[in-house]
């Protein structure tokens, strides 16, 4: 499992980079690797037992879901 945590630390490090581009036309991928970075690091802390971060990732999940409507309403 320890190949997995390194793959969604990526994401999440690439997720920040596209959004932090300036690159508006780019961003919904940003915030889709997001999606699916933060839902990888719920599970993490789901498996580890760590409650804290589970709802932490799942609020970032949403925010990142609440970024992809805005961004496909602009």
């Amino acid at each position: 499992m320890k190949i997995q945590r390194w793959f969604a630390f990526v994401g999440a490090v690439l997720a920040s980079l596209i959004l932090t581009s300036g690159i508006v036309n780019i961003q919904w991928i940003g915030w889709t690797i997001s999606c699916v970075s933060c839902l990888a690091w719920a599970y993490f802390g789901y498996s580890d037992r760590d409650l804290p971060r589970m709802l932490m990732e799942i609020f970032y999940f949403a925010a990142a879901l609440l970024g992809i409507h805005n961004w496909y309403g602009q």
